[in-house]
């Protein structure tokens, strides 16, 4: 049983005809009778009350018209669903990143959700270094990451620039300096992050550089509390920049320039280059790439090469 004969079916008992059918569908009477007689075969039973010269159904073929309505308005249904996921009116967009490049989605999502705010967008929170194992396992279409995976296997789109920012809380002794050494930093307590990191390595190799002591005396599980923390006049931070926007901006926290601390990072868009991205997904790419265009550096949009 096909859709296709269920849509003659229908056609020939609305029109109570064979001939009238056969010109609603533009095919010839006899193309549609052999449809019918396929479709009786099938089924079964005798669908049309050959006797009668209204077209009469059957007890067999007005139950089998009830199927055959849901059916097509099912169908109908699903090929407008189809059409609205393509136009992006709805769908569900998954992705990956961890606390502190979760903070460059937001304006992202935000700006994706007031022009699709049908598409439903679940962030999953997932350490970095997991990202691109999740994807290969297609747990998620679209990960935030600040390192370049096997080029040969993701797609990279470098989309925010970043770089370390030195806090301290706005009654620190620091916070009225606009700059000072690494040398100067050996007596404070550092309010550190307690994941393992390339950053934390790298902040970990500059102390020894410059034979400086590193004193974590103290190491948290998430950024925002240890902001909190430093806020509170314990201690002093390393985080990135874009963790401490607003921070900064209110005054909570002070940001010091230490030259030998300098460190950028590039956040980056990842997804695997064996893959077709949904709708959704291809539509927030357009969302970041706009925005990058409105607002500029630190948001930009760069495709990188795989070579």
């Amino acid at each position: 049983m096909e859709l296709s004969q269920l849509e003659t079916f229908l056609a020939v008992a609305e029109e109570r005809s064979f001939s009238r059918a056969a010109q609603r569908l533009h095919r010839t009477q006899p193309a549609v009778s052999q449809v019918i007689r396929k479709l009786e075969a099938s089924v079964g039973e005798t669908l049309f009350d050959r006797a009668s010269r209204d077209g009469s159904l059957t007890a067999a073929g007005v139950l089998l018209r009830d199927y055959a309505l849901r059916l097509v308005a099912l169908r109908r249904e699903a090929t407008s669903a189809l059409g609205e996921l393509k136009s992006v009116q709805r769908g569900r967009l998954q992705m990956a990143a961890n606390e502190y490049t979760c903070m460059y989605l937001l304006p992202a999502i935000d700006a994706f959700r007031r022009e699709f705010p049908h598409v439903s967008v679940t962030v999953h929170r997932v350490l970095a270094s997991r990202v691109p194992e999740e994807l290969n396992l297609r747990t998620f279409e679209l990960g935030v990451i600040s390192f370049r995976p096997d080029p040969e296997q993701f797609r990279t789109i470098a989309v925010y620039g970043d770089s370390l920012a030195f806090i301290v809380g706005p009654h620190h002794p620091l916070a009225k300096a606009e700059r000072v050494s690494i040398n100067d930093l050996g007596d404070e307590t550092f309010i550190a992050h307690n994941v393992t990191s390339p950053l934390r390595r790298k902040v970990i190799e500059a102390f020894q550089r410059y034979r400086t002591p590193l004193n974590m005396g103290i190491e948290l599980p998430t950024i925002e509390a240890i902001k909190r923390f430093v806020a509170m006049g314990n201690g002093v931070a390393l985080v990135p920049h874009l963790t401490v926007v607003h921070e900064l901006e209110s005054g909570d926290l002070v940001q010091i320039t230490v030259d030998e601390l300098e460190m950028k990072r590039v956040l980056r868009l990842v997804h695997r280059r064996k893959t077709t991205l949904s709708y959704a997904a291809r539509a927030f790419l357009r969302t970041v790439r706009t925005m990058a265009k409105e607002q500029g550096p630190p948001f930009y949009y760069h495709v990188e090469r795989a070579g």
